[in-house]
C-alpha cells in the first residue's frame, strides 16, 4: 500500500503518441532510442490492421460497370447491395465499406459498443465515422461488453433487413471480435436473461468458449448460420476481422454466417456433463426440442462467402516487413499464443536469455541447461504454430539487431483487486524475468501490446520493459512482486517512470487480439 500511496503524485497522464495510418516506416536516425522503434513498429503493425486499408485489399470496385469483385468473386451491383454488421470494429469497417461503395449501397443497420461513436469523434478519427446523411443506422449496446436490450433491438432490426432481402439482392456483412454480445437474438419463448443466466452458469462451472458458443448458437435466431438463413435467397458476402487465435469462422462473434456443426444432442451432453440438464427453464427445452424435430437442421450456407480481411497473421507479417526495413533480422515465432501468462511471461525471459547469448561472444551466454528449459516450457505452452527452432536459427545466423514477433492471448488468473490487463501484466511479468539474469553487451526490450487500443479496463494499449526495470523500480521504492500479487500492472507502469513505459494510443478502430515485439540490439 506504502508503494501505491507514494506514486499517487505522478499519475498524470503522459502525452499521447498518435497513431500511424499505415505505409512504410522511415528508417530512423541511428541514434533512436529502441524504444522509439519498438513504440513505433507497433503503431505501424496496428495500422496494417485499419478497417479502411483492409476493406480496399479485400474489396475493389468498377464505377463504371457497377461490378463489385471480392476475392476471386465477382457481384453485380444495380440498387441491390445491402450491409449489416456488428462488432467493436465494425464502425470504422462500415464507414470505409460505405465510402468505398457509395450510392450502390441501399441501406444498412450495424451493432457496435456503447460510447464508441463519441470515442472516436473525441479522437478525431474521422476515418472511423460515418458520415452525415449516411445510409447506415448505428445502434450502440453491449455496454461492458455483456448482451443487453440496446443490443437486443439491434440484432432484431439486423434480422428484419436480412429476411426482407431477394435473390436479386447482396447483403454485406461485416464482422469483428465482441460481434457475439452485439447480436444477442433469444429464439422465442427463451428471454434474453435466460439465456444470460444458462451461459453464466456454464462459465462458473468451468465450461470451455467452444461448448459455450454451441450453447449459444443452439438458442439463437442467428448465429450459428441463423443470419445466412434469415438472408437467404439473397447472395451473402461475410467480411471478417479475426480476434480469435486460429482463424475460425464458426467460432468470431459465434458464426451468424457459417453453419453450425453441432445439433441438440451435443447440447444435451454438455448440459449433462455441468449438471445443468435438470434446472433448464422450460423456455429452453422448448427450443431444444422443436430443434431436434426439424428435419432441416443443420442449415447450409452455399450462398455464402465467408473472408478473413484482417488477422493476427496479417498483423506479424506486416510488423516482419516493417522491422526489416529498419534493419533487424526479424523472425514470427507464432500467432497462437495462449496459456497462463506466468508461462508465458517464463518463456519469453528464456527466449530472451538464449537468443541474446547466441548475439555475444563463445562463454557469455546462455548454458545448455537453460536452452533446455526453454524447450521444456515451450512444450508445456503447446503452441501449434511455435517456429522456435527457426527462429534460434535466424538469431545464430544474424549479424546485427534481432526482432522476434508473436501475437495471441495469454489469460491472466485474477488474484488480487487491482487495475490492468493481460499486457500489461505480461510486460511486468517479462520485465521480471530479465532482470534474473545479465544480459549481457545486448539490448533487450519486450513491448506488449492490445491492438484494439485498450489493454483491460484501462487507457493503455500495453507497456514495454527492459531488464533494468526492477532494478530502477526499486530506486523509486516500487516492489514489481507486490504489483503482481495484485494483479495491479497499471497502477504499477503509471507510477513507473511517470507512465513513460506505458503505450497510450487511444482506441484504434481494429482489434486482432495482441503483439508480442522482443529486440535485442548486440552494443
Amino acid at each position: 500500500m506504502a508503494a501505491v500511496l507514494q506514486c499517487l503524485p505522478c499519475m498524470a497522464r503522459a502525452p499521447l503518441r498518435p497513431l500511424l495510418t499505415g505505409g512504410p516506416v522511415v528508417r530512423l536516425a541511428s541514434g533512436m532510442a529502441l524504444a522509439e522503434q519498438a513504440q513505433q513498429l507497433f503503431q505501424s503493425t496496428v495500422g496494417a490492421v485499419l478497417p479502411g486499408p483492409m476493406l480496399h485489399r479485400a474489396l475493389s470496385l468498377d464505377p463504371g460497370s457497377g461490378l463489385l469483385k471480392v476475392r476471386d468473386r465477382s457481384f453485380q451491383l444495380r440498387q441491390n447491395l445491402y450491409l449489416v454488421g456488428f462488432g467493436k470494429a465494425v464502425l470504422g469497417m462500415a464507414a470505409a465499406a460505405e465510402e468505398l461503395l457509395g450510392q450502390h449501397l441501399v441501406q444498412g443497420v450495424i451493432s457496435v459498443p456503447k460510447g464508441i461513436r463519441a470515442a472516436m469523434e473525441h479522437a478525431g478519427k474521422q476515418e472511423m465515422l460515418l458520415k452525415p446523411h449516411s445510409r447506415v443506422q448505428v445502434f450502440e449496446g453491449a455496454e461492458d461488453n455483456l448482451p443487453d436490450r440496446d443490443a437486443l433491438r439491434a440484432a432484431l432490426a439486423i434480422r428484419q433487413l436480412a429476411e426482407g432481402l431477394t435473390a436479386d439482392d447482396l447483403l454485406l456483412v461485416l464482422i469483428s471480435g465482441g460481434g457475439s454480445a452485439l447480436l444477442p437474438a433469444p429464439i422465442p419463448p427463451v428471454t434474453l436473461e435466460e439465456k444470460q443466466t444458462l451461459t453464466k452458469l456454464l462459465a462458473a462451472r468451468g465450461a470451455n468458449i467452444q461448448e459455450l458458443n454451441t450453447i449459444r448458437k443452439a438458442l439463437s435466431q442467428l448465429k450459428g448460420g441463423g443470419l445466412a438463413q434469415a438472408a437467404y435467397p439473397a447472395q451473402v458476402v461475410s467480411l471478417i476481422l479475426s480476434d480469435v487465435v486460429g482463424d475460425p469462422v464458426e467460432v468470431i462473434a459465434s458464426g451468424p454466417t457459417v453453419a453450425s456443426v453441432h445439433n441438440v444432442q451435443d447440447c444435451l451432453h454438455i448440459l449433462n456433463r455441468y449438471g445443468l440438464r435438470a434446472a433448464l427453464p422450460r423456455s429452453v427445452k422448448t427450443v431444444l426440442a422443436r430443434a431436434d424435430s426439424d428435419p432441416h437442421r443443420p442449415h447450409t450456407c452455399g450462398h455464402v462467402l465467408n473472408v478473413i480481411i484482417g488477422s493476427n497473421v496479417l498483423a506479424l507479417a506486416e510488423a516482419q516487413r516493417q522491422a526489416e526495413a529498419l534493419g533487424y533480422r526479424a523472425v514470427v515465432l507464432s500467432a497462437a499464443i495462449q496459456g497462463d501468462v506466468k508461462s508465458v511471461a517464463r518463456f519469453y525471459g528464456l527466449l530472451a536469455q538464449v537468443a541474446g547469448a547466441h548475439l555475444t561472444p563463445p562463454g557469455t551466454g546462455a548454458s545448455l541447461e537453460e536452452e533446455e528449459r526453454l524447450q521444456e516450457v515451450a512444450a508445456e505452452l503447446q503452441l501449434p504454430d511455435l517456429q522456435l527452432k527457426e527462429a534460434l536459427e535466424a538469431v545464430v545466423g544474424a549479424r546485427g539487431p534481432v526482432c522476434l514477433l508473436a501475437g495471441g492471448e495469454p489469460t491472466v488468473q485474477l488474484q488480487g483487486s487491482g487495475k490492468g490487463g493481460r499486457n500489461q501484466e505480461l510486460a511486468l511479468r517479462v520485465g521480471a524475468e530479465l532482470g534474473r539474469w545479465p544480459p549481457g553487451p545486448v539490448d533487450v526490450l519486450f513491448l506488449s501490446g492490445g491492438t484494439d487500443g485498450q489493454d483491460g479496463p484501462t487507457e493503455a494499449a500495453g507497456a514495454w520493459v527492459m531488464p533494468e526495470l526492477a532494478s530502477q523500480a526499486a530506486a523509486e521504492g516500487l516492489d514489481v512482486a507486490s504489483f503482481l500479487s495484485r494483479n495491479d500492472s497499471h497502477t504499477f507502469f503509471r507510477c513507473f517512470r511517470s507512465g513513460a513505459h506505458l503505450l497510450r494510443m487511444g482506441l484504434t478502430g481494429t482489434n486482432v487480439m495482441d503483439a508480442h515485439l522482443l529486440f535485442l540490439r548486440p552494443r
